[in-house]
């Protein structure tokens, strides 16, 4: 697998400082159920990151590596999307914002 076939998604969650987020559950429940659902549809890697410092902005990022374009594309569609997006709510009330990046 090139890497540079890979498609890098990043789900950012921004809100104020102290707004609801979980980040163990995030980073010890939802992470993993994100990779079991859609690792047989292509993605083959995520990560977590937080702020060094609570404040406004931006509280969260995951960094959700795909195989390819339509491995997105089938992840984001599949019967197992509806159960990792109603997961959210678990960890925080902030909706999340996707964003594609490519390398320069």
């Amino acid at each position: 697998m090139s890497r540079d076939a890979t498609v890098t998604i990043y789900v950012t969650y921004e809100g104020k400082a102290g707004a609801r987020f979980d980040r163990a559950y995030y980073v010890d429940r939802h992470l993993p159920l994100v990779m079991h659902h859609w690792s047989r549809y292509g993605l083959v890697e995520v990560a977590a990151f937080f702020p060094a410092e609570q404040q406004a902005g931006t509280l969260a990022i995951c960094e959700c590596r795909f195989r390819d374009e339509a491995s997105v594309d089938a992840a984001f569609t599949s019967p197992e999307a509806p159960a990792v997006m109603a997961d959210v709510t678990r960890f925080t009330d902030i909706a999340p914002r996707r964003v594609r990046a490519t390398a320069l």
